[in-house]
């Protein structure tokens, strides 16, 4: 099996660590070790100082799994298997997926949540979104376009790059469309608590329907992507055995000072959405008064919930524009070609606190270019 190669990554390696100023980033601020660590309860003081480097369980902490389990109704710390994110979405396509499997996958997206499936040898179809205002992916395209043999329906909500939710009833239709074709949904969570409006928040996939599964972890609503930790949850036994056994040759296990860190962070994420949502708030309204003043320039299509958005060039080639912006003002942006999705758009972060600094910058360089 050899995917394509990693468009987003590819681009991020070469230009994350070495432009000055990042514009386009989807995590919220990395949190520093010593707020984490000031953060724990009694147990996970135990925990961290007692910590011995060897081994750890192979489906995860079992603290840490029963605090997930507890953030999912109906979930228990069995239906629960830790690893890094893109490891799950690796195993998870590896196990339940055989070539000539259609699949149906949200598009544009993380590029796994669709090559993985092709490198397999699975037929997969793009589900694209209307960008009329808001983005919005209607649950009748993906009504037409179920075959018989659809094996998995790939969703992300909210939605990376666009920042698109759909409302409870439309996910709920898209779950039980699925159900009726006799896939399961595979739905990349990652974004899911940082809603603009937590009333819209969608319930997770795995607690609509017994065989869904749901993909989350550390890294962009709890500001914690280097412990590498994330997890799957899904209330199908026969799907959560075939995950464990192909893991077995992937990391087998994960990191046991990222476990504990992990349980940490979780613990305290109470505090920790409500100051990401804050500051996503503030950037968005930054992003949208820039918009106003060069309206001539740029367009909007607001995203609902997440930590990134689509900006509209109203001249296209972006490409070109991301190339200029980083070569001339070190300033990092994201191009839609990166993710096969025209060359009209540029991605947007909002959850670092840098982000209306940079996006100032930006502006000087407009004004003098």
């Amino acid at each position: 099996m050899r995917p394509a190669p990693f468009a987003l990554e590819r681009y991020f390696a070469r230009y994350e660590f070495s432009a000055p100023y990042l514009l386009s980033s989807s995590d919220c601020d990395g949190l520093p070790m010593r707020e984490v660590l000031a953060m724990a309860d009694d147990e996970c003081r135990a925990l961290w100082g007692d910590l011995r480097l060897g081994y750890t369980e192979s489906l995860g902490l079992p603290q840490l799994r029963a605090e997930i389990a507890g953030m999912y109704e109906g979930a228990t710390a069995e239906d629960v298997i830790t690893g890094a994110p893109e490891e799950l979405i690796f195993v998870a396509m590896n196990a339940l997926l055989r070539p000539g499997d259609r699949v149906v996958c949200t598009y544009p997206g993380y590029q796994s949540l669709f090559e993985i499936a092709r490198a397999i040898g699975c037929v997969v179809d793009l589900w694209q979104p209307h960008e009329q205002g808001a983005w919005r992916f209607d649950p009748d395209d993906l009504a037409g376009m179920l075959r018989p043999g659809t094996r998995l329906v790939v969703v992300n909500f909210p939605h990376n790059p666009t920042g698109a939710l759909p409302s409870r009833d439309e996910f709920v239709a898209m779950v039980e469309a699925a159900g009726r074709a006799g896939a399961h949904v595979f739905s990349d969570e990652m974004y899911r608590l940082l809603e603009s409006d937590p009333g819209e928040r969608l319930p997770s996939a795995c607690e609509l329907a017994p065989d869904a599964l749901s993909v989350s972890g550390m890294s962009k609503v709890f500001g914690m992507a280097g412990t590498r930790i994330g997890w799957l949850v899904t209330r199908d036994a026969e799907a959560m055995q075939a995950l464990a056994a192909f893991k077995d040759y992937t990391t087998i296990c994960s990191s046991a000072p990222s476990e504990v860190l992990a349980l940490i962070g979780l613990r305290a994420r109470a505090a920790l959405v409500q100051r990401h949502r804050a500051r996503i708030a503030r950037n968005l309204a930054t992003l949208e008064a820039f918009v106003a003043r060069h309206g001539e320039r740029f367009a909007l299509a607001p995203p609902r919930a997440g930590s990134v958005c689509l900006l509209r060039l109203r001249d296209g080639r972006a490409t070109d524009f991301c190339r200029r912006v980083v070569d001339e003002a070190g300033i990092m942006l994201l191009p839609s070609s990166v993710f096969q999705f025209g060359d009209d758009h540029v991605r947007i972060g909002l959850g670092r606190e840098s982000m209306p600094d940079v996006l100032a910058r930006l502006e000087a360089f407009l004004a003098s270019a």
